[in-house]
């Protein structure tokens, strides 16, 4: 792994790393903004909500009344800003229940993370911020239950890759539409690269982008979209991300691109960390420090379900063609990986669920007798997925779901302890969730479903139209409905439920919903 990292990063980086590393302090060098007055609105990314706990949310928003300036600083002066917020029962705000302000500083994008507690567990609540005399839209979260609750049942839907130019974010809008407790991003929230689509929604820089300011306009651009918005202001989010964050396929420290070195590498993921921090729901323990950042962390749902976000990209060995069985080779990094058993044998939750980033299940292309694997999922790093598996047998861990982003299709697959014997321990189920538009319209089969269903009896289902995951569990039974659009090239698409699975508590295995 490279050694240059975070005392590196803030000698190459001077007083921007400085001014940054204040701002993280709760400081900031610029002059305060006292009566901020604005001529266009400055809430025009929207709102949103995050990582719930039983007592509070965390509140965001970024203000940006010109939200793709080419300085990347949205429109904003350089002038630290008050914003108050407000969290209500009840829409109108006539019932509000916790008030305060934060600092919107330049260093941090004027993004404003607040960090709400004194609420209700298991509540629904309003919230909204104010910046001088204008109103930000008001957006409606709900706090997670209590520890010790028992709560008879969950709804929450999970996504993951949205590339802008390649179709309409129309999937989010039926989202919004659900009826849901939380939603998991699992990657891609965002590309990095110099697409431009065939339908009008071209990246912006149009180049490819490697700097603060680069990934601060990409960010905005995204949460221009209206549909995007709506989805972030109905519910609580918790997020992670994959690698186009960044950079296509990068691996801890290591570019893709061997013509970027380790130094101008980390530099770029430092740049585009802090601009995934500011765009995000995220709390304080996720605020970058160069280019390391902690976004690996747990959410509980009373007895019901225990969440574990996973970060499968900033800890891992560098992708290899061959010698993958390498058992010091690593997906999480050793701390996360501790991390993660210690939290799975502790667990008192009926439902386990990883929030993944990539495909767990072993996924061969060779419907023969050899074996073709890709090497940037779970399948590139099989002593580490053995060790996973092996500790979740070992410490009686039962009713473990992944849930899966990456990959642009639908798949189930049972997750066997050894793939190669298919009578072996089943540990797990994984749901594999589709892309918003990555991928353009899709189709209901392709190749790759193809040779992936013929080749791995563990597989229970393959489909490749774009949309989302809804799952409903109680403490008897998990249902998972996959819900896809049928086109993403052309706006107004409806929504449909293409398929539904069933998980058993005690029941290792999933199951068609034939209902």
């Amino acid at each position: 792994m490279p050694t240059f990292h975070r005392r590196a990063f803030l000698g190459l980086t001077g007083a921007a790393g400085a001014g940054f590393a204040a701002a993280v302090a709760g400081f900031s060098s610029a002059p305060a903004w006292a009566d901020p007055s604005f001529a266009d609105n400055p809430f025009t990314l929207g709102v949103a909500s995050g990582d719930p706990l039983p007592d509070g949310v965390v509140l965001w928003t970024r203000l940006a009344p010109d939200p793709l300036a080419v300085d990347g600083l949205g429109g904003m002066p350089q002038r630290r800003v008050t914003v108050s917020w407000q969290v209500a029962e009840d829409e109108r705000f006539r019932r509000v229940v916790r008030a305060g302000a934060e600092h919107a500083m330049p260093e941090l994008g004027h993004s404003v993370h607040a960090e709400v507690h004194g609420l209700r567990p298991d509540r629904e609540y309003y919230y909204r911020f104010r910046v001088g005399n204008q109103l930000s839209p008001v957006g409606r979260t709900r706090t997670a239950p209590a520890y010790d609750a028992n709560r008879r049942q969950l709804a929450f839907g999970f996504v993951s890759c949205q590339n802008l130019p390649a179709g309409y974010f129309t999937a989010y809008r039926h989202l919004a539409e659900e009826d849901l407790d939380l939603v998991l991003h699992l990657g891609d929230y965002i590309y990095e690269g110099p697409a431009a689509g065939t339908i009008g929604r071209a990246h912006l820089p149009a180049a490819e982008i490697f700097s603060l300011t680069d990934y601060r306009i990409r960010h905005a651009q995204y949460k221009t979209d209206p549909d995007l918005q709506l989805a972030h202001s109905r519910f609580a989010w918790a997020v992670t991300w994959d690698d186009h964050e960044v950079e296509n396929n990068y691996a801890d420290g290591t570019s893709e691109d061997a013509a970027q070195s380790p130094e101008s590498f980390l530099l770029r993921r430092a740049g585009a960390y802090q601009a995934y921090y500011e765009h995000m729901p995220l709390r304080r323990m996720s605020i970058p420090h160069g280019p390391d950042m902690r976004l690996y962390r747990r959410l509980r749902y009373g007895n019901l379900a225990e969440f574990n976000i996973l970060d499968g990209r900033q800890y891992r060995s560098d992708q290899v063609p061959t010698g993958m069985d390498d058992p010091s080779r690593t997906m999480l990094g050793g701390a996360q990986e501790q991390w993660l058993l210690d939290g799975l044998s502790a667990s008192r939750a009926r439902w386990n669920v990883l929030g993944n980033q990539t495909v767990i299940a072993e996924a061969d292309r060779d419907p023969g007798p050899g074996k073709t694997l890709s090497d940037d999922n779970w399948s590139g790093y099989p002593a580490a997925r053995q060790r996973l598996f092996d500790g979740v047998v070992q410490r009686g861990v039962e009713n473990m779901v992944v849930v899966t982003g990456d990959a642009h299709c639908s798949m189930v697959a049972d997750l066997k302890q050894n793939f190669d014997d298919q009578s072996s321990r089943t540990v797990g189920v994984e749901f594999l969730g589709t892309s918003i538009t990555s991928g353009g319209d899709g189709a209901d089969m392709d190749g790759r479903g193809t040779e992936w269903l013929a080749s791995n009896p563990h597989m229970r289902f393959y489909n490749a139209k774009r949309g989302y995951v809804r799952c409903q569990l109680d403490h008897r039974q998990w249902r998972t409905d996959y819900r896809v659009v049928p086109f993403v090239t052309e706006q107004g698409a409806p929504v449909s439920t293409r398929a539904s699975f069933v998980v058993e508590s005690g029941r290792p295995g999933v199951q068609v919903d034939t209902q």
